[in-house]
């Protein structure tokens, strides 16, 4: 079929309620692919329940580069009444629904977790299509359009599995149907099952003992799929490829934390929140490590009672000189702020990594949002300088969580590496990560202090806070030998002691906020911004962006530069201090600005006009809780381009 060609990329989403093995059944599908030799981009979506509301997880396998999720479906696996009537409107002409026969007569007023207001959009589209309510109705309405349809009779099936394999237990083998349904799906697929058999060997490796029940559910699911669909199969072949032995397959949150590891971090304390728990989950299971030259290193993770405790304890680590972190989401950083203005009035290396989600308040807890970006570069009371950072993706998360750390160190201040949901809850093929590329910069930080050393003052005590023309004092850690000095809230000496001297005070502001300054003179304009130029763009149109909008963006323009026509793209990764003389550079020659952000007001578009005076011509946001998609973000391009642009569009795809 014309629809599964790889070159363009396959749109495969499976769904069932939380806890029902969805994400077990997609890590199993990606890694079968991503073994296969295919790219991988996939997402997952969830409500922030524990268990029982409807989750998602939505998988593009290529065979080039994938960046961004997909609104259209070509094949949809359920177990699950819910998963149909949600999905089963986005599947395409000649694609594919794998579902479960016993539910066919289950009517959308029986499925509780549903609710009204999708209730009433579902129901609107069938009645107007003269379908009933029901499963059986969405499947007549898939079928009329082109689609087809494989009825999986799952409880039929894991009876038959219980005979052949000789085991009574259905309970325990009902925890297979999540196999059978992705293992179906590969067979319809014509991948060669013992890639599934190496994929699910791979994702259970951790448990054992389960490896062999599934590898049987997965051996007769396409047993039956060969014996009832052999004559309509999707693929006749899946094409030869080499194994991406240069890639890996990762999750977002992992990239992050891996990078953490590789930047020398060995203290980090979490308070626990979505998504950023991952972040930390992680490490906490990883916490002893071998390093590259063969001895054996460790990280220490600590779960704080509260966020406040988290902070205080990282500040806490940084100052006895150890690279410190702490992890939290929007909630977790409004209570962070006080303690992160003590971090800047004492000049301490700190990495905060912020996994933005939807707010305010609580606000949509599992979902995806960039609204926190003004709130990270204002947070705190006074005036003190801070670095704001953002990763574009998950491949970028790992090596940025290197440079915030430098960062960090070398211009003594508070880092906010900003990352989201999105980027965490994600999986993607990338290349493997280069180490050639790790370099620690500790910058001006001794581990002696001699009883002659120039930085002593007063009473022989350690000007911690000595003026510098770069407006950087050397730094010793607590405890050092002939380097006393003292940290407190107030405004101090240069040996830390408090005083409200005014002439004082104006030279203690001037040293901190000069930093902002040599930030901007120091950090490389490659690692200000990135400016992708593609073919057929004139330069016209400009599309700026910042953080995981990036992915959407970069293949929706390359959709656009295929058919004959494109724009340049200016991902900004320094958001503060904004890197203003960098950008209006790269703005020369272009006169439409196109703004696409994942929050409400433009954000980013505030900062253009604050610094550059430059209002965008055209914003296109999006703020429902789910990522932009390369579809939707490309009509919207194209509109401009034909001159059918909104000069502001908000952006609703979504389930």
């Amino acid at each position: 079929m014309s629809n599964f060609d790889f070159a363009n990329s396959i749109n495969w989403l499976i769904g069932g309620a939380q806890g029902s093995g969805v994400d077990s059944a997609a890590n199993v599908f990606s890694n079968t692919c991503a073994h296969a030799g295919f790219h991988i981009y996939g997402k997952r979506e969830f409500y922030s329940n524990i268990k029982g509301e409807h989750s998602y997880f939505s998988i593009r396998v290529s065979e080039d580069q994938v960046h961004s999720g997909a609104d259209d479906i070509d094949m949809l696996v359920s177990f699950d009444a819910e998963t149909i009537f949600r999905h089963s409107d986005r599947v395409i002409a000649g694609g594919a629904i794998l579902y479960d026969t016993s539910i066919a007569n289950v009517t959308l007023s029986e499925v509780p977790t549903i609710d009204s207001h999708a209730a009433n959009k579902i129901s609107s589209y069938l009645l107007n299509s003269n379908n009933e309510p029901s499963i059986q109705g969405v499947l007549n309405y898939a079928r009329s359009k082109g689609c087809k349809l494989f009825g999986l009779p799952y409880f039929d099936m894991v009876s038959e599995l219980s005979k052949r394999i000789n085991e009574p237990g259905l309970s325990k083998l009902s925890r297979t149907i999540n196999i059978i349904a992705i293992s179906a799906s590969l067979a319809l697929l014509n991948f060669d099952k013992n890639q599934v058999f190496d994929g699910i060997k791979n994702v259970f490796a951790a448990k054992p003992k389960i490896i062999p029940i599934n590898v049987a559910a997965a051996d007769y699911a396409y047993y039956y799929v060969e014996n009832n669909f052999g004559e309509n199969k999707l693929r006749s072949k899946v094409p030869n490829r080499e194994k991406l032995s240069d890639h890996i397959l990762i999750l977002g949150s992992q990239a992050a934390a891996i990078g953490k590891i590789a930047a020398g971090c060995r203290f980090q304390t979490y308070y626990p929140i979505t998504p950023a728990s991952d972040d930390s989950e992680f490490l906490e299971a990883n916490q002893v490590f071998d390093l590259a030259d063969g001895t054996e290193g460790s990280m220490l993770v600590v779960q704080t009672e509260d966020e406040i405790a988290a902070i205080t304890m990282a500040i806490g680590g940084a100052l006895t000189g150890v690279r410190s972190a702490t992890a939290t989401s929007g909630p977790g950083f409004s209570l962070m702020a006080e303690a992160l203005g003590w971090a800047g009035m004492n000049e301490v290396p700190l990495v905060v990594t912020m996994y933005q989600r939807a707010g305010p308040s609580t606000g949509l807890p599992t979902r995806h949002e960039q609204s926190d970006l003004l709130f990270a570069i204002n947070a705190g009371h006074g005036e003190f300088p801070k670095i704001v950072y953002a990763s574009g993706d998950i491949e970028e998360s790992f090596y940025d969580s290197l440079r915030v750390f430098n960062y960090a160190e070398k211009f003594q201040l508070p880092v906010i590496h900003m990352l989201d949901k999105a980027i965490a809850s994600s999986i993607m093929t990338i290349p493997n990560f280069d180490s050639s590329t790790i370099s620690i910069d500790r910058g001006k930080f001794v581990k002696e202090v001699g009883a002659d050393s120039p930085n002593l003052g007063e009473a022989n005590n350690y000007r911690r806070f000595k003026f510098e023309d770069d407006h950087i004092s050397t730094r010793v850690s607590l405890g050092t030998k002939n380097a006393i000095f003292w940290n407190t809230g107030d405004e101090h000496t240069e040996e830390g002691h408090i005083s409200e001297d005014p002439d004082l005070r104006i030279k203690m502001m001037e040293k901190r906020m000069g930093k902002l300054e040599t930030i901007i003179d120091q950090i490389s304009e490659a690692d200000k911004l990135v400016c992708y130029d593609f073919p057929n763009s004139n330069g016209k149109y400009v599309v700026i962006s910042w953080g995981s909008t990036k992915g959407p963006i970069l293949d929706a323009l390359k959709r656009l530069s295929r058919e004959g026509s494109s724009m340049k793209f200016i991902q900004i990764k320094l958001l503060h201090p904004f890197p203003f003389d960098t950008l209006e550079k790269y703005l020369n020659g272009s006169s439409v600005i196109i703004d696409i952000e994942m929050n409400f007001s433009s954000q980013l578009g505030k900062l253009i006009k604050q610094h550059n005076l430059r209002k965008a011509d055209y914003l296109i946001v999006k703020y429902n809780g789910r990522p932009m998609s390369s579809n939707e973000v490309y009509s919207s391009l194209n509109n401009i381009l034909q001159g059918k642009g909104k000069s502001r569009e908000v952006l609703t795809n979504g389930a």
